[in-house]
């Protein structure tokens, strides 16, 4: 019984072992993503940028758990998302929310390609949005930022 028992372990292992869908992680880590050709170099060229974010952020008050400012801006967010979603058919919406510094934010990340037409545009419907979230209380600090993001 032992004998079968270490012939199915040897067996189960060298498929394992064969099979690219059960290499570890670490073995495909330092693959890269290829760059889009329109891409722009930053660094010397060890590294580039095809996309564009603009970042919405704020501080709110209270315990991120039961933040009445928290709760508005999300009813905000809910509001604009449709809207905000339409600045590009490749965009991406994060949300981050730190309970530690009370930090909000949005993250809108579109092609390069399309970030100037929606910079013209004055990143619609970012002055709606930052009106109604000024209008909240306990929120303060309400800043953008116009940063790379790129996903490595």
């Amino acid at each position: 019984i032992i004998y079968r028992i270490m012939k199915t372990f040897a067996l189960v292992s060298t498929l394992l072992a064969s099979a690219s869908a059960f290499t570890p992680a670490a073995s495909r880590a330092f693959t890269r993503t290829p760059v889009a050709l329109n891409s722009v170099p930053l660094a010397n060229g060890a590294m580039s940028f095809d996309r564009v974010c603009r970042e919405w952020r704020c501080k709110y008050t209270g315990d991120k758990s039961d933040s009445e400012s928290l709760e508005a801006i999300s009813k905000v967010v809910d509001e604009y998302l449709p809207a905000i979603k339409a600045a590009s058919s490749d965009v991406t919406v994060n949300r981050l929310v730190c309970g530690a510094c009370l930090d909000f934010k949005l993250m809108i990340t579109v092609p390069l390609d399309d970030f100037g037409p929606w910079e013209a545009n004055g990143h619609e419907p970012e002055a709606a949005f930052l009106e109604k979230i000024k209008a909240i209380e306990g929120v303060s600090q309400v800043e953008t930022q116009t940063i790379t993001n790129m996903e490595i």
